[in-house]
């Protein structure tokens, strides 16, 4: 109670308003704002200019009462930046309480498993709330795809390191769990293979087998024969809005897995979290090819007959979806 007092009786001498009982009623009041009012308290305002801001707003009634508030109870440092949603009516006190207590509110981006660095590169640029532009250059295959949490005023590079950081910190903790006698020898090449598995299926229950079957063919020194690796070689990932033609899969582009042997020489995408745990992790298989079973998945085989046949099949399925 002494406390309070003491608070009221400063607020009289700032402001130099009637008696306590005034000032008390000052701080009940609701504020003037009807709806709820979403306001930004950047980083490094002080209590006169986030007093201003609310103003401004039409939160408070009164920027030297909200300060000599602030200021009478020792919270000055305790204000915390960020964008926060304030609810109609609120009085200074609660206010005050959601500029400490309260939590930011969230944005978020959302990353797709699968998109070459230069796409994502482009949703960070495109993004209307995040700050500043992007100087770190992540090489493909760098980045984790997820859906990333943030508040205005977070910068389009602490999103991108915070993808790399995510991405590391995935890698090195599947890598220690890996299978024994994978056909190759570094995370980088993990992360190479994760990337074509990636853009192979867009199935999670399918990624372990479509693993074991590149893993499979590795240890037997076949090629890969990936048609992704086909188009990135041809437009760097971006999609080719055709079939491929039977010239590019004779195209050495130095990704064409149908023409070099082993992986190709970078990623060809950024694979997700669970596309790295395949490769490193295969399901324990035979398989050594697979082809589409028209469903959006796929059909699998142990030998090129088997093979041959499935594919029949779906050229089947083709003709009958086009009329033909």
């Amino acid at each position: 109670m002494k406390k309070f007092f003491g608070i009221v009786f400063l607020i009289i001498i700032i402001l130099s308003v009637g008696a306590g009982f005034g000032v008390y009623q000052q701080i009940k009041r609701p504020g003037p704002h009807t709806e709820d009012t979403v306001v930004l308290i950047e980083s490094g305002m002080g209590v006169n200019q986030i007093a201003a801001e609310l103003g401004k707003n039409s939160i408070i009634h009164s920027n030297k009462l909200f300060v000599a508030v602030v200021r009478a109870k020792g919270l000055q440092s305790e204000l915390r930046a960020g964008e926060f949603e304030i609810p109609a009516e609120a009085t200074i006190e609660e206010v005050i309480d959601i500029l400490i207590n309260g939590k930011s509110i969230q944005h978020k981006i959302t990353i797709a498993e699968g998109l070459t660095t230069a796409m994502i590169m482009r949703l960070v640029d495109a993004d209307p709330v995040l700050t500043g532009a992007v100087t770190l250059e992540p090489k493909e295959g760098d980045l984790l795809p997820e859906t990333y949490l943030f508040t205005r005023g977070d910068t389009r590079n602490e999103i991108v390191q915070r993808m790399i950081d995510d991405h590391n910190r995935v890698l090195d903790s599947l890598w220690e769990t890996r299978a024994e006698d994978l056909p190759f020898d570094t995370k980088e090449e993990a992360v190479i293979l994760a990337s074509i598995v990636e853009k192979e299926t867009g199935i999670a229950g399918e990624r372990p087998e479509v693993a074991s079957v590149f893993v499979n063919r590795m240890r037997k020194g076949m090629r890969l024969q990936s048609d992704p690796t086909i188009i990135y070689g041809l437009t760097g990932g971006e999609p080719l809005g055709r079939g491929i033609r039977q010239s590019e899969l004779k195209k050495d582009t130095g990704f064409n897995t149908y023409i070099i042997r082993g992986l190709p020489p970078t990623p060809i995408a950024n694979p997700g979290s669970a596309s790295l745990s395949a490769v490193l992790n295969p399901a324990d298989t035979d398989y050594l090819y697979f082809v589409a079973d028209g469903t959006g998945g796929h059909v699998f085989a142990k030998t090129l007959r088997e093979h041959n046949a499935n594919v029949a099949k779906w050229r089947k399925i083709e003709r009958e979806r086009n009329g033909r």
